[in-house]
């Protein structure tokens, strides 16, 4: 394997949630108990990972994709749809849990990312849903600077980093054009800061 192929795998957008998750729960200063994290993490990863890989493997085998690697926007619509629809409704179960606000406005930031990706399908437009992943988790950390009095500085410039590398091996697999990229990108970081911006500033006006 290729290392662009080994970083486009290794950094995939099914897995950048639960290792979000883990790093946002050594960060911040909620305490949490060690068994609500281990559940949490649990969900999240099986909500997040396993579902999408049994949907690809079943769409795969119903006919519904060509790739698993859903290259073509034909490909990529009906995951995403699901996908969009998932993130929303675990977003939805972790607002009603306490302590948990903040961890569901990144699902509802990734829920609204995504309705911008699907949008721009019509368009034929193919935003990188790899940038997409880490532009929400910028954005998701600007504003918890804010909320919290705390610098997040060198997870936001560590995540720009990682970004430039992943972007750099998707151009190299001709997974995307430089355009797709940007978009991407740029999707998830104003999703992520507008959402989780506007929703915490509510939560916190409670």
């Amino acid at each position: 394997m290729k290392i662009p192929q080994f970083i486009s795998a290794l950094l995939h957008p099914i897995v950048i949630p639960t290792v979000g998750l883990m790093l946002y729960f050594l960060v911040s200063p909620i305490n949490f108990e060690s068994t609500q994290k281990l559940g949490v993490l649990s969900v999240v990863f099986i909500v997040t990972y396993i579902i999408p890989l049994l949907i690809l493997v079943l769409f795969k085998k119903l006919k519904l994709i060509e790739s698993y690697k859903t290259e073509t926007i034909h490909d990529r619509k009906l995951p995403v749809a699901i996908m969009l629809l998932v993130f929303y409704l675990l977003g939805n179960t972790l607002h009603y849990i306490q302590n948990f606000n903040e961890i569901s406005l990144l699902f509802y930031a990734t829920s609204l990312g995504l309705v911008i990706v699907y949008i721009l399908f019509h368009f034929q437009i193919k935003a990188s849903i790899h940038l997409l992943s880490f532009g929400i988790f910028i954005g998701f950390f600007m504003v918890l600077s804010s909320i919290h009095y705390q610098s997040y500085i060198l997870i936001i410039m560590l995540n720009l980093l990682i970004s430039g590398i992943v972007a750099s091996a998707r151009l190299y697999l001709n997974a995307h054009k430089p355009k797709e990229i940007y978009i991407g990108f740029f999707i998830g970081v104003v999703a992520g800061i507008r959402n989780v911006f506007r929703s915490a500033r509510k939560m916190y006006e409670k």
